[in-house]
Formats: C-alpha cells, sequence, structure tokens
C-alpha cells in the first residue's frame, strides 16, 4: 500500500543570520499531499554567498537526480549532486569551499519511506508526539558522545558542536549518506525534517512536546517559528510532512 501524505508545512528563515544559506525542496507553497512525494532540506555553509548557492545546488540536483533514477541509488544521486558541485565551482572557482548538509525524505510505490542524510541537519518521526526514529548527526561531538568523552548534554553546549564530519562539496571528497527504507509508517505519524538552526533552539522533549499538543503541522510549524525567532541565532528551516495513510 502506497503512503499518502497529508498537506505539509514549510519555512525557511534568516533567523539571526544576514542572509540564509538554507534551502529546502519543494519550495514553499508548492509541496502537494499525495503519493510518491519528495522532501529536501539543506544546510550550506562557506560564507559570501557560497552556503546559499551550495545547499540550493544540492536541494535541485537531488530532486533531479531521484526524478531520473526513481530514487533507486541514493549514493548515485549524491554522486550526482558532487557532480553539479564540480562543475559550478570549475565556473565559480571562487566559491571554493562551499559545502551543505543534507536530509531528504522519499516515499516509493512499495509502501516505504527512505530516509537520507549527511552532516547535522536531522530528519524526524513522531508518533502521539513520541520520536520513533531519529537521524544520528554526522558532528564531531557526536562522535566525542560515542566514545565516551562527553555527554549529550555537554555535547549540546560544547564550542565545536557545529563541525560536521560530512558535507557535499563535490567529487574529490565524495560523502557517503546514511540511508534507511521505513517501513513502520502509520497513519497520523508526522516527519520533522530540520536544518540545526531548529534543534539549536529546541530540544528533542521540547519537540515532542510539541508535536503531542499541537494537532496539525501548520500548528507546529507556527510554535517552532515562534520559538526560533526569539532565540535562533542562525538560519532555521523545516518540512513538517504528515501521514494520511500508511
Amino acid at each position: 500500500m502506497q503512503v499518502v501524505v497529508g498537506q505539509p508545512f514549510a519555512a525557511s528563515e534568516t533567523g539571526g543570520r544576514a542572509n540564509n544559506e538554507d534551502a529546502i525542496y519543494p519550495a514553499i507553497g508548492q509541496a502537494a499531499r499525495g503519493t510518491g512525494a519528495l522532501f529536501v532540506v539543506c544546510d550550506g555553509v562557506g560564507g559570501a554567498e557560497r552556503g546559499e548557492v551550495a545547499s540550493a545546488l544540492a536541494c535541485e540536483a537531488l530532486a533531479d537526480g531521484m526524478a531520473a533514477t526513481g530514487g533507486r541509488d541514493v549514493q548515485e544521486v549524491v554522486r550526482y549532486a558532487e557532480r553539479r558541485f564540480d562543475a559550478y565551482l570549475a565556473a565559480h572557482p571562487e566559491a571554493a569551499g562551499m559545502a551543505t548538509t543534507l536530509t531528504m525524505l522519499a516515499f516509493d510505490d512499495g509502501g516505504g519511506v527512505t530516509v537520507a542524510h549527511i552532516g547535522d541537519s536531522r530528519v524526524y518521526q513522531f508518533r502521539d508526539g513520541r520520536i520513533v526514529f531519529r537521524t544520528e548527526d554526522h558532528s564531531l561531538v557526536h562522535v566525542w558522545v560515542k566514545l565516551g568523552r562527553i555527554t549529550a548534554e555537554e555535547a549540546s553546549r560544547h564550542p565545536q558542536r557545529h563541525v560536521i564530519t560530512r558535507a557535499i562539496q563535490g567529487s574529490s571528497a565524495p560523502a557517503e549518506a546514511d540511508v534507511v527504507r521505513l517501513t513502520d509508517v502509520r497513519p497520523g505519524d508526522r516527519f520533522l525534517l530540520c536544518t540545526d538552526g531548529v534543534t539549536d533552539v529546541i530540544t528533542d522533549d521540547a519537540l515532542s512536546s510539541l508535536f503531542a499538543t499541537h494537532p496539525t503541522p501548520e500548528a507546529v510549524g507556527r510554535a517552532i517559528i515562534d520559538a526560533c525567532s526569539v532565540r535562533a541565532r542562525d538560519n532555521f528551516s523545516f518540512y513538517i510532512v504528515p501521514i494520511l495513510r500508511g
């Protein structure tokens, strides 16, 4: 049975920065409910407008690559995105050093959902306000937590918490996406794709509370925007994707 998506809610805001280096796909207002949907959220890095080029280029390349391949090989789609980076950098050598995180949510005809991510942007699956799935950050502090050098609480405050260990930046430094196909997807579940501008401000427990107490994607999204607009030092972007039938 195909998974049917309800009306998503999205935002992409500058937050505490001068310009927005995040990008989302589809653009705000262009996502439709139904089957076979694809959602992408990216957080670019590089400064001097390079970050926003990187994130937008990755969103475009992921959408094109998934459409061309039917999503059969996500790693090959990442390779395609890296080749698009190579072409851009060849024409714009001043953009050397640009990179981006990636989160992707793709719904297939077999009733499953493919989640892929690179970097410290995240994908969550909420059910009745509980987190039933969450990606693991590709970050320096997450490595240290896994090694037992610091606690998760210390990681959330660490000065190097934004140092990522994987990013899309071109074929000279190929990135491996973590890819998971989720088959336990039920009506009422809601997915959240977000950049670290959201998770820097709102803890997992607080996110769970928002999803438990706000009945619609728009209500949750407005609450996230309210919190991040006051406290975010970074750009913040997200997609909330509700499941109508799974």
